[in-house]
């Protein structure tokens, strides 16, 4: 008989022991988890700290190159990247539907084992709730992290000014045409499948070289592209100008984007990271990112400008200018 998750779990008892024991620990297990106290408790030096956290509803749970363990793990991973910060510590809370096969945990908690490694951190604390069938869809999933932030780096909104590059880690749509095609149950070329991955080494490899120069970073997930450099042009005060035939998208993403009426500028990506750089640095930043499978595909998109404060704007391949906005309807809702 299969094994399945039961309110049983969620109860904080023998059964609840059991599964923690049984699944949980034996792919999180490390010293400071061991405890199994209210908290993790570490020591840290002086400086600064980055603390985020983000909760993954995605549907469906598994979809071509990854799953919602993954999201969880990459997502805060990357999240603490983006302030420049070396992540260290992550905690994970799941809300499991009362049914749910311990096969399918039992993935969702291997993929999270492999990238906690992959990424460098801990999974130092969490917690599990069982609910009701028809609750939730299948698995929930919360992580929280804290990293560490280097003297030397510095990133905020306020440091992005006129004449500065962009740069695009690589390749926009893979991860929400993935996740997109799976759940319509679309046969989807094998070239297609999520970016997602953790992209702390990557971006900690750039800080170390060009810290100074680096004004910002940011993934663009759900709103995709568009939305984040409309937030960014907003927080900044500085117009922005990207070039539509700079734009890296996988010629079968665009296909199926251009079917089912899909901008690939609006779609969530899991493994890009835009940068805002100095242009003196813009070629030693790009060097960089192409020795790394995940920015082998980076390309400067645009700069900023000191005018047309607050605007995005895309030259188009013939020449006129798009105006681009914050993402409105969402074109493909519960995405990570």
């Amino acid at each position: 008989m299969e094994e399945v998750i039961r309110l049983v779990h969620g109860n904080g008892g023998r059964f609840s022991h059991e599964l923690m024991e049984k699944h949980i620990m034996k792919h999180f297990r490390n010293a400071l988890l061991e405890p199994l106290h209210d908290g993790a408790q570490f020591a840290v030096s002086a400086g600064r700290m980055a603390f985020t956290t983000d909760s993954y509803v995605v549907t469906p749970a598994f979809f071509p190159g990854g799953n919602i363990g993954k999201l969880a793990v990459c997502g805060t991973v990357n999240d603490l990247a983006m302030n420049g910060a070396v992540p260290k510590y992550l905690s994970c809370g799941f809300i499991l539907e009362e049914g749910l096969s311990m096969e399918t945990l039992e993935k969702v908690l291997t993929t999270m084992e492999v990238m906690a490694d992959k990424a460098g951190v801990s999974i130092v604390t969490g917690d599990t709730k069982v609910v009701e069938r028809g609750a939730v869809d299948g698995i929930y999933i919360n992580t929280a992290g804290v990293g560490f932030i280097p003297d030397s780096v510095h990133i905020a909104p306020s440091r992005v000014e006129a004449d500065m590059d962009i740069i695009l880690s690589g390749s926009l749509g893979d991860h929400a045409v993935a996740v997109m095609g799976t759940r319509f149950g679309l046969t989807l070329p094998e070239s297609i499948h999520t970016d997602c991955a953790p992209l702390n080494h990557m971006v900690g490899a750039v800080l170390a070289k060009e810290a100074e120069n680096v004004a910002l970073m940011r993934d663009p997930t759900r709103g995709g592209l568009a939305t984040v450099l409309q937030e960014i042009a907003d927080s900044a005060q500085v117009g922005i100008l990207i070039k539509e035939e700079t734009l890296p998208v996988h010629e079968d993403v665009a296909s199926v984007c251009s079917m089912l009426g899909y901008d690939p500028l609006y779609l969530a990506n899991e493994g890009k990271v835009v940068f805002f750089v100095r242009r003196e640095a813009t070629a030693a930043v790009l060097d960089i990112l192409h020795t790394f499978d995940e920015g082998k595909e980076a390309v400067c998109i645009g700069h900023t400008l000191a005018k047309n404060q607050g605007r995005v704007g895309l030259e188009t391949v013939v020449g006129g200018i798009r105006l681009l906005d914050m993402l409105g309807e969402d074109q493909v809702p519960r995405i990570c």
